[in-house]
């Protein structure tokens, strides 16, 4: 298990506790700030205690949702407009309205991280958003895989987020020449 500075005092009760868990080999230093009880976690575990704010999106959500085999250079997650600029080389950030932000989260669990991710039909929609800005192959790609399993999808969803967001013709208007 992945703990943050935070959670170490909750469990340990002081500095001194977590220094003698670190020497008997009950927790580990991963880095500044992150322990865990194994030597090695996954990057997206420590991605996941160290920003728990963020939600995974784009390239690294459709990896886990298994809508491409094309694994990510690096973790995009998305964020408030106005949070601070992340500077870990790890992560890719993207500013999102706050008023649309948690549209469509949900909570995955991969290996040994528990992590916020936006549902598949929120990824749909923000496939069709940024079409422009992905490579074409890629771009089809995961429209294939989503015309493969449309019937799993929760339509009126996807019609609701569509809906909610800026631009929202452009949209349904892909929506309904490209998926449906």
């Amino acid at each position: 298990m992945v703990y943050t500075y935070k959670s170490c005092i909750e469990k340990w009760s002081s500095d001194y506790q977590i220094n003698r868990a670190l020497q008997n080999g009950a927790l580990y230093r991963i880095e500044k700030g992150i322990y865990a009880d194994t030597p090695k976690v996954s990057t997206l575990a420590i991605i996941a205690a160290k920003y728990p704010q963020a939600i995974i999106t784009m390239d690294t959500a459709f990896y886990y949702h298994g809508l491409t085999d094309v694994i990510p250079d690096e973790y995009w997650i998305a964020t408030d407009k106005s949070a601070r600029a992340l500077r870990d080389p790890r992560v890719r950030q993207m500013y999102v309205h706050s008023d649309i932000l948690n549209l469509g989260v949900s909570t995955m669990k991969k290996r040994d991280a528990i992590f916020k991710i936006y549902d598949k039909e929120r990824m749909l929609i923000e496939l069709l958003r940024f079409k422009n800005k992905l490579p074409y192959d890629y771009y089809k790609e995961i429209l294939g895989n989503y015309r493969n399993i449309i019937q799993d999808l929760d339509i009126e969803r996807i019609q609701e987020y569509a809906a909610t967001f800026p631009r929202s013709k452009m949209i349904s208007d892909a929506l309904d020449l490209e998926v449906f």
